[in-house]
């Protein structure tokens, strides 16, 4: 089971989801209040089991339905993924993977430790 860290920043709150060994595996964007990140949580919980995986790493990928997983390189060519709902906004995103494989990891973490996942308050 993993954990939400709910945390105040500079202009809003936000989430990360932790796996069960306390890595950070997802991030949020900044909401402007707790009871939108709260929502964002709950998204995340709803749509991360079921979502597709577009992999856009490979050359003609088909793309998927929302809600969904984007599998990426970033500029400084590391692989990120973002998962999307059904509305199409990225409702959380990685940090940067410099192999394939531990990208596909962190996608199928996140579907497995936002089942049952517990929420908490962070200073």
């Amino acid at each position: 089971m993993g954990k939400f860290h709910i945390r105040a920043t500079a202009t809003g709150v936000k989430f990360d989801l932790l796996a069960r060994n306390g890595e950070v595996i997802a991030t949020s964007e900044v909401y402007t209040s707790e009871a939108g990140c709260m929502n964002g949580i709950a998204s995340v919980c709803t749509n991360a089991p079921i979502a597709a995986l577009e992999d856009q790493t490979v050359e003609n990928f088909i793309q998927q339905k929302h809600p969904k997983f984007e599998m990426y390189i970033d500029k400084a060519g590391e692989y990120r993924f973002r998962l999307k709902a059904r509305n199409g906004e990225v409702i959380a995103a990685s940090e940067g993977y410099k192999a394939k494989a531990s990208c596909e990891n962190g996608i199928e973490s996140v579907r497995t430790n936002t089942i049952n996942a517990e929420v908490a308050k962070v200073p």
